[in-house]
């Protein structure tokens, strides 16, 4: 709950340094056993929490997308974000769960005569997150983890060996152009540039000593040799292998999928020229799960006019259910989106080698300057075809509660792999969402440091549309 200003306005009562103040935030009878309140301390806020009468002070927002913390749940020494879920030890800071990669800061809290007072540092109530410490790189340490893939999973993994105190070789090899960013915000938040979505910039993965390796495609795997090729004829040998490359879209498999601007979105490039092409013309939209339903809500007041093609009755069916999806599929009819559900399209047709029309399944003909295509994903694992790796049917990797391949020394993570759930009472699935994969990273890390841990988390969706958010978490 937020705090009365008239009860936790700060009064200074000391400086205890040219950088601390310490501030009476409130009366000590004022805050109820398992409540958050903000309080501000030198002009900042404070969330200050009181757990089995005990006061625990931290920073006040997620470091994740800086949601309000004092509208979060808290269980125990636990404390849940509100928006997406992630946790934080109200006594360390310390993150418990993702998808936030960065702590918070504690302060200390005192109790005099029934007051509580909060002494911090000033630096410190700058800023909401606090950064991990980590071990440096040693070059006596000839140990190298190899990490394919540029994702959350792969950059988890990174952090999380540094944090342990590995001080080997980390190399983080990746086809993309781009640091690690986050691609959840691709389909919601077009107009980004590819460096409003970094997650780490290249200063941070250089000063803890992770290589990174960009337009770098693994092509091979000599498991036996422990040696990774790449396109450009290059190879590696590693100690550890991780492989989280993710998934890639699904494309079209009917007439005309070739025409020019017909787009899927999988690079903040590819966010931006849909963008550039859909604004103030006819947009056709394929598939209506996450990518689809974003990209319509985003452009719904951009775009000359939108329709959505989708082969089930409701957006969203298979995920949140029909009821959620109506509800969703109604706000976007609101602003002029067109849905054509129940059907598919059969073709299209263009001009001068770019599209001009999609045909569907029922007859009806749209007209179709840009195509977005949304229409699922599949594990990026044909480059492991003819190996001894373990995959399923649709090309993911299998592996255990630890991300243990079944080759010694290779660990796989994110949207490249299928992994025992809890939740389902231990059958394997696929999960493409950023917690998900951070955990998995996360966990794979501890293991390649043979520390023995298994993944346990519940995995958590978001979407946001039309400035509305759904949330949900596999139970």
């Amino acid at each position: 709950m937020a705090a009365n200003p008239s009860l936790c306005s700060p009064t200074a009562t000391g400086m205890d340094g040219d950088d601390i103040v310490t501030a009476e935030v409130c009366k000590e009878d004022d805050v109820g056993d398992g409540e958050l309140w903000e309080v501000m301390v030198a002009g900042y806020p404070v969330l200050l929490v009181r757990n089995k009468k005990e006061f625990s002070a931290l920073g006040s927002k997620c470091p994740h997308y800086d949601a309000p913390l004092s509208k979060g749940v808290l269980k125990g020494e636990r404390l849940r974000c509100p928006w997406h879920g992630a946790c934080f030890n109200i006594k360390t800071g310390d993150i418990e769960e993702y998808p936030s990669l960065d702590c918070l800061p504690c302060f200390k809290v005192t109790v005099e005569d029934g007051k509580v007072f909060v002494t911090a540092k000033k630096k410190d109530l700058e800023s909401s997150l606090r950064v991990k410490d980590t071990r440096k790189r040693c070059l006596l340490n000839q140990d190298t983890m190899l990490l394919l893939g540029g994702g959350v999973a792969a950059l988890a993994c990174a952090e999380t060996l540094r944090q342990e105190g590995f001080t080997g070789r980390i190399i983080m090899a990746t086809k993309e152009k781009h640091v690690p960013y986050d691609k959840s915000k691709l389909s919601k938040e077009m107009s980004l540039k590819a460096e409003d979505v970094y997650l780490r910039k290249p200063e941070f993965l250089d000063a803890r000593g992770i290589e990174l390796w960009t337009e770098k495609e693994a092509v091979s795997v000599d498991f036996q040799k422990q040696k990774v090729h790449f396109m450009d004829r290059s190879s590696q040998k590693y100690n550890q292998l991780l492989i989280a490359i993710g998934s890639h879209s699904s494309s079209l498999k009917v007439p005309g999928a070739d025409l020019q601007n017909v787009c899927i979105l999988q690079t903040p490039e590819d966010s931006s020229k849909i963008l550039e092409l859909a604004t103030g013309k006819n947009l056709v939209i394929i598939g209506a799960s996450f990518i689809g339903m974003e990209v319509a809500a985003f452009l719904s007041d951009k775009a000359g006019a939108i329709s959505v093609v989708e082969k089930r009755e409701f957006p969203f069916q298979n995920a949140l259910g029909p009821q959620v999806g109506g509800v969703a599929m109604k706000m976007l009819q609101n602003k002029g989106v067109k849905f054509y559900m129940k059907t598919e399209l059969c073709e299209l047709k263009g001009k001068d080698g770019k599209v001009t029309e999609a045909v569907l399944a029922s007859g009806e003909k749209l007209p179709a300057d840009v195509v977005v295509v949304g229409i699922g994903v599949f594990p990026n694992s044909a480059f492991l075809k003819g190996t001894s790796i373990a995959r399923d049917d649709s090309g993911a990797i299998l592996v255990d509660l630890r991300m243990q391949t079944n080759i010694p020394n290779v660990f796989a993570a994110g949207d490249v792999v299928s992994f025992p759930v809890a939740l389902l009472n231990g059958d394997r699935s696929s999960i493409h969402h950023q917690q998900v994969a951070e955990a998995h990273g996360h966990i794979a890390a501890l293991n390649m440091l043979k520390k023995e841990k298994e993944l346990h988390t519940v995995p958590f969706f978001w979407t946001t549309m039309l400035g509305k958010s759904i949330r949900y978490a596999v139970a």
